[in-house]
């Protein structure tokens, strides 16, 4: 009983006027598949749009890469959000877990999917562009502690928002896709300077990988996690009223 009120809490589905029993019914592994295609997909055109602009100078410019991630972000949570509740962030997912909005007993399903969607984007990528200096790893350019407190504060925000929209019914649900798109946005843009503003580990890991980028992962899993699960957290006390209803 209690499991089956949690699955019916996990996904933004009604929040896209899209029936919830349409996610409940799917399979587990339809829904990693998903969350491995949208993984993919933020990861493709993403750092595809960091590769190209370092290898074809002038073909897009750097201050619409962050409108790329973002947009991304948005158009997978319309595409793909009725079937696994598009998380597409592993640390998203442990913040779904620890506040009751998604099975334990997923979560490393749902992390293998978003980690070989990422993988293999980047391994594609590696493939379609030939040279060049990056692979769109995220490395930070402050201090390790600020790069920290950087990823972090970002993170917190992304995942506030994601609560938001995802379990409560007071938001705008319709507007889930561009609001969390939105922060990604604001996010690249304000804080991308300092850290590649990533706030996803599948996001910095597959890119790092290849681009042999791996001493500074370390940073792009502990703060997101950190963040998200504060982020969570605090908007758990801020919604009470409506999560007890």
């Amino acid at each position: 009983m209690v499991f089956g009120q949690l699955r019916r809490r996990y996904t933004l589905t009604h929040y896209i006027n899209l029936p919830i029993e349409a996610t409940l019914n799917r399979a587990l592994s339809q829904r990693v598949l998903a969350e491995a295609l949208g993984t993919f997909a933020i990861v493709f055109f993403g750092c595809g749009a960091i590769m190209l602009a370092d290898r074809m100078p002038g073909a897009i410019s750097v201050s619409a890469i962050p409108v790329v991630f973002g947009v991304v972000v948005a158009a997978m949570i319309y595409g793909l959000g009725h079937v696994s509740g598009a998380h597409f962030n592993p640390a998203v997912t442990l913040t779904f877990a620890v506040t009751r909005h998604f099975p334990f007993a997923e979560v490393l399903f749902y992390w293998v999917g978003q980690f070989v969607g990422a993988i293999a984007a980047s391994a594609l990528l590696s493939y379609l562009f030939i040279g060049g200096n990056t692979f769109g790893a995220t490395v930070p350019h402050v201090p390790q502690m600020q790069a920290l407190v950087w990823e972090a504060v970002m993170t917190f925000f992304l995942m506030l928002v994601i609560m938001a929209v995802a379990t409560d019914t007071r938001a705008v649900g319709t507007m889930a896709g561009a609001a969390i798109g939105g922060v990604v946005m604001i996010d690249a843009f304000i804080g991308g300077w300092a850290t590649g503003a990533s706030m996803n580990p599948a996001r910095s890991l597959a890119p790092a990988l290849l681009q042999g980028a791996m001493n500074s992962v370390w940073i792009y899993f502990l703060a997101p996690m950190v963040g998200a699960l504060v982020g969570g957290v605090v908007y758990k006390m801020v919604g009470r009223t409506s999560a007890s209803t």
